[in-house]
C-alpha cells in the first residue's frame, strides 16, 4: 500500500466535474460556500466560470437555490465541508431536496476524523447517519480516485437526490482505471477468505486491505468487502459474508451510530443472524491534531481491525505479536 500512488478524492470530485463538462454536460452547474479551494470546486470554475456559482458562508441558501436551478432542467453539484452542507443544510436538504425527491447531488468533503487540526467543530461523524435517515436519498462513499470519479460520473447519471462523501487526506489508489466498473448499490470483494469478512468503506477500505495482509501472517484469512455505496446497501454481498465467514467486522470513519455498521447489522439482524463488530468513532467527538494520530486514537487503523479480527476468530489465544 505504501508504494500505490495517493490522491485525496476531494481532488477526484474536481476533476471529474470539469470532465463531465468537457464531454457534453452543459447541463451540469456547481455551487460552493466560500471553500472552492478546498473542496477543489476551483478546478471546475477555472474552466467553467460562468457555470460555478459561490454562494458564500450560507450554505442552507445554496442548498435552496441548487434546488430551484434542478427545477429548470440543470444538474446542480452542491458542495462544501461535510460539516457545513450535512450539518448546517440538513433541513434544507431534507425538505427541499429529499421531499420532493429533486435532482441535486451534495458534495460533502473533509468528512469524518482525517480533517485533524480543525478539530471536533469540523469532523463530521454524523453525516452518514443524517442522509440515511432522508428517504430516497442515495449516499456513495468512494474508497480511492478511480472509484470517486465513477461515482461522480454515476451520481450525475442518476435522476434524484445524491449524497457524495470525500476525504481530505490523500488515499492510496488501489483500483486499475481500464477495468473497474462501479454501480450504484453495489458492494466489492477486494481480498477473499472464510475466516471472517471486514466490511469497510471510504478511508477505511485501504486500511481494511493491510489489516489482511497483516492477519495472513497470523493464518486468518480476512475477506475484504468495500462498500461504497451506503444506501441503497447491497444486501447480497452482506449476505453472501454472513453465510459463508460467520463472522462480520464493519469499520468506517463515521460514528457507529448510523453509519455503515448500522446498514449492516439492520440487514444480518432481520436476514441472517450472526456476530458482527462495528469499528468507528464510539459516540464521541473528535479532537484536535494530526490526521494519522487522531485515526489512531480513535482505533481507525490496520492494527486495530486486525485485534479484533484476533478477538472474533481466535478469542482462547494470546495475542500474537505482529
Amino acid at each position: 500500500m505504501a508504494d500505490m500512488k495517493k490522491i485525496a478524492t476531494r481532488v477526484s470530485y474536481g476533476n471529474t466535474l470539469v470532465e463531465l463538462a468537457r464531454q457534453g454536460a452543459d447541463n451540469l452547474v456547481v455551487f460552493d460556500a466560500d471553500l472552492a479551494a478546498a473542496t477543489k470546486t476551483e478546478i471546475f470554475r477555472k474552466e467553467f466560470p460562468d457555470r460555478h456559482f459561490d454562494c458564500g458562508i450560507a450554505e442552507q441558501n445554496m442548498v435552496g437555490v441548487a434546488a430551484g436551478m434542478s427545477t429548470m432542467g440543470y444538474v446542480p453539484f452542491v458542495s462544501s465541508f461535510a460539516m457545513f452542507v450535512a450539518g448546517r443544510g440538513f433541513e434544507q436538504i431534507r425538505n427541499s431536496i429529499g421531499y420532493p425527491h429533486l435532482n441535486v447531488k451534495i458534495a460533502a468533503t473533509h468528512a469524518g476524523l482525517s480533517v485533524g487540526e480543525d478539530g471536533a467543530s469540523h469532523q463530521c461523524c454524523e453525516d452518514l447517519a443524517l442522509m440515511r435517515s432522508i428517504p430516497g436519498m442515495v449516499i456513495l462513499s468512494p474508497a480511492d480516485d478511480v472509484e470517486a470519479r465513477a461515482a461522480v460520473i454515476a451520481a450525475y447519471d442518476y435522476n434524484g437526490p445524491v449524497y457524495l462523501r470525500f476525504s481530505r487526506l490523500a488515499t492510496p489508489v488501489f483500483h486499475d482505471p481500464a477495468t473497474y466498473q462501479f454501480q450504484i448499490g453495489k458492494g466489492e470483494k477486494l481480498t477473499d477468505g472464510y475466516d471472517i469478512a471486514v466490511i469497510a468503506t471510504g478511508l477505511m477500505v485501504p486500511e481494511a486491505l493491510r489489516a489482511a495482509v497483516l492477519a495472513k501472517r497470523q493464518g486468518i484469512a480476512i475477506r475484504v468487502i468495500n462498500m461504497p455505496t451506503i444506501k441503497p446497501i447491497d444486501e447480497d454481498i452482506i449476505l453472501t459474508a454472513a453465510r459463508e465467514c460467520r463472522r462480520i467486522i464493519t469499520v468506517e470513519e463515521h460514528s457507529i451510530i448510523g453509519g455503515l455498521g448500522e446498514a449492516v447489522c439492520s440487514v444480518v439482524a432481520e436476514k441472517l443472524p450472526v456476530p458482527v463488530r462495528r469499528i468507528g468513532v464510539m459516540d464521541q467527538f473528535g479532537h484536535s491534531g494530526p490526521a494519522a494520530e487522531v485515526l489512531r486514537d480513535y482505533g481507525l487503523t490496520a492494527e486495530n481491525i486486525v485485534s479484533a479480527v484476533r478477538e472474533m476468530v481466535r478469542p482462547d489465544q494470546p495475542a500474537a505479536a505482529e
